[in-house]
């Protein structure tokens, strides 16, 4: 461990939470250069909805860099991105009766939100973006700007303007009307709210603690939006790529967003990898306009490609995916129920559900201890207050409930040492 602490900047932040050395991974199991094994929740925060090295798709991997295919191109053509875009258009796009063109901006999530946030300022000719309660878009400045963590915002060090912040669904309690408050607020011209560009939001908040947007409310805000002239960004980053049961989280409403954002498990395989998907009447860009040397990862093209042709060509993921959930939502119930529902409640939907524990010292020694027993599993949340569970799509019933056990378990535990230091 010397050479991280003698090399590496202070800013690390999952290394402090595991403290080991990982050299293997396959499918939900991370191994160490010790050979400890753990099971893994996290799943590159997102990155990893297939788990490691997925056989169905590193094979497509292999083959294409022995064949010298091209690895960069900046923004050539390609055979890997013509076969990319072919299997997103047949199996992703047309399904979904989804007419977008799609822009391959820097490989990261933060920086398809600043191309996305750039493109509605463009169309709109307008500077304000309006954002949401406990909504994170990334750490580049435009998307920290439509951040709410206030950690992330620090960070950047400088003003950040041109965004008003409105209310997420259920913010304010089930029964308060928000899309009403920000119609009020946007007809009124006294209410110092500058007309938007855009509206970004997430359909499940992800970092923000898995606050989960009815499909109601999301209805309620494209109407809203549609009224005043204003652009929907959808940042499907995280909870994308069939994290909640559909390859996109938004779809049961049946929104259709003017902008989507794609990144994390895009790729498959844990490559870089982003894309931005616009309508087509929306494509304003000049050539070169907003680029970026690294905007052609043909490996994360070969990859994706083989990822959709083999999971998203039918129904079986979405359906397994779903059974998974229930089995998640389930355990979670039963460990709720043990220690009782003052003290903690559910939060999020597909595979993406935590336990709220209110306050991050709970959920922090929760995750400890879980990682002891042989657990990778974050915090997320506005406190860092709920236990998320991120495991991979792929992840087999078993591996999964070992993992839950393994959670309980641990659950379990910090509550008895809670109890004790109480009763003391």
């Amino acid at each position: 461990m010397k050479i991280f602490d003698e090399m590496e900047s202070e800013v690390q932040s999952y290394a402090r939470s595991f403290p080991v050395v990982f050299n293997k991974a396959k499918d939900c199991y991370l191994y160490t250069d010790s050979g400890d094994r753990y099971i893994d929740f996290l799943s590159g925060a997102g990155s990893l909805n297939y788990g490691h090295n997925n056989d169905n798709i590193k094979q497509a991997l292999v083959d294409y860099i022995a064949e010298d295919g091209i690895t960069h191109g900046l923004d050539m053509h390609s055979a890997a991105k013509r076969k990319f875009l072919e299997v997103f258009r047949d199996n992703i796009l047309n399904p979904r009766d989804m007419d977008y063109v799609l822009q391959f901006t820097g490989p990261t999530g933060t920086n398809a939100v600043e191309a996305a946030l750039k493109i509605a300022r463009k169309i709109t000719g307008r500077n304000n973006v309006v954002s949401f309660t406990n909504g994170f878009h990334g750490c580049s400045l435009g998307a920290v700007a439509v951040t709410g963590n206030q950690h992330h915002r620090g960070g950047a060090n400088v003003s950040l303007s041109d965004v008003d912040r409105m209310p997420f669904c259920g913010y304010y309690g089930r029964d308060v009307d928000t899309v009403k408050m920000m119609d009020k607020l946007l007809s009124d011209p006294s209410s110092g709210i500058d007309m938007p560009a855009a509206m970004i939001l997430e359909a499940v908040q992800g970092e923000g603690g898995l606050n989960v947007a009815t499909d109601e409310w999301l209805r309620a805000v494209e109407k809203l939006c549609k009224k005043h002239g204003i652009l929907t960004i959808l940042d499907d980053i995280q909870a994308g790529c069939g994290r909640t049961g559909s390859f996109f989280s938004f779809e049961k409403s049946g929104i259709k967003p003017d902008v989507i954002t794609l990144s994390k498990s895009l790729s498959a395989y844990g490559l870089p990898f982003a894309v931005v998907l616009i309508k087509p009447e929306l494509d304003q860009w000049e050539p070169g306009e907003h680029n970026g040397t690294f905007r052609g990862n043909n490996h994360a093209f070969v990859t994706a490609a083989a990822a959709i042709e083999h999971y998203w060509s039918d129904n079986k993921l979405e359906q397994a995916v779903h059974e998974k959930a229930a089995i998640v939502t389930k355990r979670f119930k039963k460990i709720i129920d043990a220690h009782g529902e003052i003290t903690l409640g559910l939060k999020g939907r597909g595979l993406m559900q935590g336990i709220d524990c209110r306050t991050g010292e709970l959920a922090g020694k929760v995750c400890a201890k879980a990682f002891e027993n042989g657990l990778v599993i974050e915090t997320s949340g506005n406190y860092s207050q709920i236990v998320k569970c991120f495991c991979p799509l792929t992840i087999t019933v078993e591996a999964l409930n070992e993992g839950l056990d393994m959670l309980e378990a641990s659950f379990a535990e910090v509550f008895a040492k809670e109890k004790l230091k109480k009763a003391s």
